[in-house]
């Protein structure tokens, strides 16, 4: 015989905890299905383990970085903001921190404290929750939901899905939501993988470079044609496949989205000057020490690493004295400072994508309340809607306030 429940929600990451604690606490018999072995395992691995909850701006910051599709996001954070986020980890005895990038992370550095708090408020509301339960079939007739797991039958006038996207597949985060709303008749906004490392050729530059870091670079996608299609700022790190950090993940699903294209990465290597600005500041460097190497001057201002690859792509000599170098070198080296390129292969896909860009489309699901358009009874809430933003704290702001709307009306 099946189990029924007021509600049952599908997925225990940030927004179908957040939807269930809501939904129990407005008095709903609610269950919380989760495939997994334990709940919220994306929430465990953001942010390096320490769980970037948000940003430190306002609502108009959060909507503005979503792009187009982030006016959906008006209700939901109308309903529940970046600021009554932190409140609700502070009000619950997690202090949080704001760093110099505007994130704000626990206190602890400890993401397994965001989920404590959560677990606990699930809990403390009554929330069942049904862990190492997958959803095996999820039909809708006259009489309801019809849900079915290896476990159980159950029964309810209202779902909601929060499954989430295809990244980071060992997670759980397989798509299954999809072909649900597919069958209910949803159009799944092709998806890709965002906030993904990008790869370049075994013979890049950028593989000399394996485990530096530089905090400020400016970033910028040309197509094959030499247009700008993406720019970002950022921290970044050279790996032994390509480039990663802030700002190479921020820009990688232009990637991701054309496959096949010919892509060229440039580096911005001192982003806050321009080219003049940059030129000059090497004569006068180059000048005022005219009897020293030039590797050794360019040191005041890279890593060594990095001065060696900028010397190499300059057809500069390591060892030419300052006193040696022309206006033509001088310039040839603050084009490369300027935009150090190389071709790019692609990403490292949905396996290290943080989130997925595309999903269910904005245009049939009510903002307002999270409710499908098509099927009433039926919501959807997290990453399983065609939004995502940048690092930052962005994704989990939006699946917490999606969630929580989600959770005030089933």
């Amino acid at each position: 015989m099946a189990i029924e429940f007021d509600c049952v929600i599908i997925g225990a990451g940030a927004a179908g905890l957040m939807a269930a604690i809501e939904s129990s606490k407005r008095g709903k018999r609610t269950l919380l299905l989760e495939k997994n072995t334990k709940p919220g395992v994306k929430i465990l691995m953001s942010g390096g383990t320490r769980c970037n909850l948000t940003q430190n701006t306002d609502t108009r910051g959060i909507i503005s970085e979503f792009g187009p599709n982030g006016r959906f996001l008006h209700s939901a954070l109308a309903a529940f903001s970046n600021e009554d986020l932190v409140t609700y980890f502070n009000q619950r005895g997690l202090p949080t921190k704001v760093e110099e990038t505007g994130k704000i992370f626990p206190k602890s550095d400890r993401a397994k404290d965001v989920l404590d708090v959560l677990v606990a408020d699930a809990e403390q509301h009554q929330v069942y929750l049904n862990l190492a339960e997958p959803v095996e079939r999820l039909e809708h007739s006259l009489n309801g939901f019809h849900i079915q797991t290896p476990k159980a039958q159950y029964v309810t006038s209202r779902v909601l899905i929060t499954t989430g996207g295809r990244s980071y597949p060992g997670c759980g985060t397989t798509g299954d939501g999809y072909q649900w709303c597919r069958a209910f008749g949803h159009t799944i906004v092709d998806t890709y993988p965002a906030l993904a490392p990008l790869k370049t050729p075994k013979n890049s530059w950028t593989r000399n470079l394996q485990g530096v870091t530089l905090p400020e670079l400016g970033l910028t996608i040309f197509d094959a044609k030499q247009n700008a299609v993406a720019k970002s700022q950022g921290s970044t790190l050279f790996t032994h496949v390509g480039v990663s950090g802030p700002s190479a993940m921020n820009i990688s699903k232009y990637v991701s989205t054309y496959a096949n294209a010919d892509f060229t990465l440039a580096f911005d290597l001192l982003p806050s000057l321009n080219l003049d600005q940059k030129q000059s500041k090497l004569q006068k460097l180059i000048t005022d020490e005219p009897r020293k190497q030039i590797d050794s001057v360019l040191k005041h201002l890279f890593p060594s690493r990095v001065v060696e690859v900028i010397l190499e792509q300059s057809q500069i000599n390591t060892t030419d004295r300052c006193a040696e170098i022309g206006k033509a070198k001088i310039r040839s080296l603050t084009q490369t400072i300027h935009s150090l390129q190389t071709p790019v292969t692609g990403t490292l896909g949905f396996e290290k994508a943080e989130v997925t860009a595309g999903g269910v489309s904005l245009l049939e699901v009510d903002s307002k309340t999270m409710e499908s358009k098509f099927l009433p009874g039926l919501y959807l809430a997290g990453e399983i809607l065609d939004l995502d933003g940048p690092i930052g704290g962005y994704n989990f702001t939006a699946a917490f306030a999606t969630g929580f709307l989600a959770g005030q009306h089933l």
